[in-house]
């Protein structure tokens, strides 16, 4: 059976909480998997519940580099704990929008490369945060072997999303793509091995989604505007993401 996979979203997140039934319903119906990331400890903790209740829901928890100030040995040992139960970890990274002093960007780097090194030793697929810091990300990664990398809501140059394809990254677009001319000459020249699509909920979008908050419903549309922008059917384009999700799943 082929399935529509949302490749990161924050199912987790309070948004969402009200209105969880009838988000899995939907998903039960339209066949979609959804992989919800964690920010911090709380979140990774709600996120692993969740996985509990639907098999549909994997589980990817870690710390976001906003939150790079919480118990990073407390994520580790839940890590440990949850290694046979997780899907991955993530969603980790970088981003300077969050770094005011030195200490800061120190302990960013240290939480991203210990959480890769447990991804690495779990052989668990990782997704990244890579916003205004994909130069550092690719650097860092050099020295990592995790199990498969994503690159969640690629925003890079086409120099930079070559050397993620060099690297044998995934990269993933959003429903921004879908009235975004630069995401979409960007997903025209990313290897079709290595695409995935994503929601990135609760984020909210302007344009055709009217600012509303990203629901997993919006996926068929990125499909859809995926397979215009590369000239396959609308079915050859859900059957190469369904390839490519379970291999960068591992499943």
């Amino acid at each position: 059976m082929t399935w529509y996979y949302d490749a990161h979203i924050h199912l987790s997140d309070p948004f969402y909480a009200s209105e969880l039934g009838f988000i899995i319903s939907q998903m039960e119906h339209i066949k979609l998997k959804a992989c919800c990331v964690s920010t911090n400890i709380s979140d990774s903790k709600n996120t692993l519940k969740l996985a509990q209740y639907n098999k549909l829901i994997i589980p990817f928890i870690g710390i976001h580099p906003e939150n790079a100030n919480d118990a990073l040995e407390y994520m580790t040992n839940m890590i440990d704990q949850n290694h046979e139960f997780i899907g991955g970890v993530g969603e980790i990274g970088l981003d300077p929008t969050y770094i005011k002093c030195a200490d800061d960007a120190k302990r960013q780097k240290h939480v991203f490369e210990t959480l890769l090194s447990l991804a690495e030793k779990y052989q668990k697929p990782v997704s990244i945060h890579s916003r205004n810091s994909l130069d550092d990300i690719l650097q860092i990664m050099t020295s990592y072997n995790t199990k498969n990398a994503l690159l969640h809501w690629f925003d890079g140059s086409k120099k930079q999303l070559q050397k993620a394809m060099d690297m044998d990254f995934f990269v993933s677009y959003g429903p921004v793509m879908i009235y975004a001319n630069d995401k979409q000459t960007l997903l025209s020249n990313t290897e079709k091995s290595k695409i995935l699509v994503e929601t990135d909920g609760p984020v909210k979008f302007s344009r055709c989604f009217e600012m509303k908050p990203a629901q997993i419903t919006f996926i068929p549309s990125v499909i859809f505007s995926a397979s215009k922008i590369l000239g396959v059917s609308f079915d050859e384009m859900t059957s190469l993401l369904d390839a490519n999700s379970k291999s960068f799943l591992g499943i």
